[in-house]
């Protein structure tokens, strides 16, 4: 089995010699052939200077530098678009998916699945993280009806062709689980184990993590359009027997003057209805907007490594061959 091990990294200068070192003793015995492919997602701090030096230290290691921020699901495009081997692991840079536990992955990538996903033995982040990550799972596999939504993790492990399947994605949202589920449905978990973040914060504020939800489940289908419908035709259907319940109330002669309160209620109930399903379409229109105006998903900056160096030595051939 010949392995690409994708990292995107932000913030993490501290952490990936370690990371490095441990992916280095473990691979040589899960696969004939490997690479680590560090992709820097434009960190402030020092993550490029310690990735470059770990590439021109280390044969098997690449580091490839994005132009700024993009995010962590681009950076991940950029690393899985970039890997030369046929089977990809993607694991985080904080330590929190254990280097030792990649062999795990790779062992349940048999004949019948394309894709593994880490399902963590006792649950590493903090209880309201962990309470809203498993409700977005829950409503991708249950209403939205999404193939092995509940498995969900940025700890996984795939078969190189299924990029294939999203060579034409572009913009700036994008999501690889959104991706993967295009391409196939032989989709698996096997349980790990996780650890605590080493040091540092995580990049995922409750607001990014909320982007990122919004993300899945717009990038998913268009259920949420036709939650709206259903919404519309709900709210339609109370302002119905509303309006019955006042016209029986006029003709048996019980109609008393209209109070502020309850008008207010119904003007905030169609109010709010008519706005969640403007919000909704928005959102859709939004995307479209701005997959219009051509924006990339990702810049590569520099890279250092046998790649690098590679395209290096074809570039001087073909200037010597002239």
């Amino acid at each position: 089995m010949f392995v690409s091990v994708v990292v995107p990294c932000y913030r993490s200068a501290e952490m990936l010699p370690e990371l490095v070192t441990r992916l280095s003793a473990v691979l040589p015995g899960a696969a004939i052939e490997h690479e680590i492919v560090l992709v820097v997602d434009g960190s402030p701090d020092d993550t490029w200077d310690v990735a470059a030096a770990l590439a021109r230290r280390h044969r098997e290691v690449r580091a490839i530098q994005l132009a700024r921020n993009y995010g962590q699901h681009n950076a991940l495009i950029a690393g899985i678009r970039a890997a030369r081997h046929d089977v990809i692991v993607t694991m985080d840079d904080d330590l929190q998916h254990p280097p030792e536990e990649v062999p795990r992955l790779l062992a349940a990538l048999t004949d019948e699945v394309d894709l593994v996903y880490a399902r963590p033995r006792e649950e590493e982040h903090g209880v309201a993280r962990s309470l809203a990550s498993q409700l977005v799972k829950v409503s991708l596999a249950g209403p939205f009806g999404i193939h092995g939504a509940r498995h969900i993790s940025a700890f996984r492990a795939f078969r190189a062709f299924l990029r294939n399947g999203f060579d034409g994605l572009t913009g700036p949202h994008v999501s690889i689980d959104v991706a993967l589920s295009w391409a196939t449905t032989r989709i698996t978990c096997v349980d790990v184990r996780m650890e605590q973040r080493r040091s540092g914060r995580s990049g995922y504020t409750l607001r990014a993590l909320l982007r990122h939800a919004v993300n899945m489940l717009v990038g998913y289908s268009t259920t949420p359009l036709r939650f709206v419908t259903y919404l519309g035709a709900g709210v339609g259907a109370f302002g119905l027997l509303l309006c019955g319940l006042v016209l029986c109330c006029y003709f048996t002669g019980e109609t008393t003057v209209a109070g502020f309160t309850s008008l207010a209620s119904m003007i905030a109930l169609f109010s709010s209805a008519q706005l969640l399903g403007i919000g909704v379409v928005g959102e859709y229109l939004g995307r479209v907007h701005a997959g219009g105006m051509g924006r990339p998903t990702y810049v590569v900056r520099t890279e250092v490594g046998p790649a690098a160096s590679d395209e290096a030595a074809d570039l001087r051939s073909d200037v010597l061959s002239q």
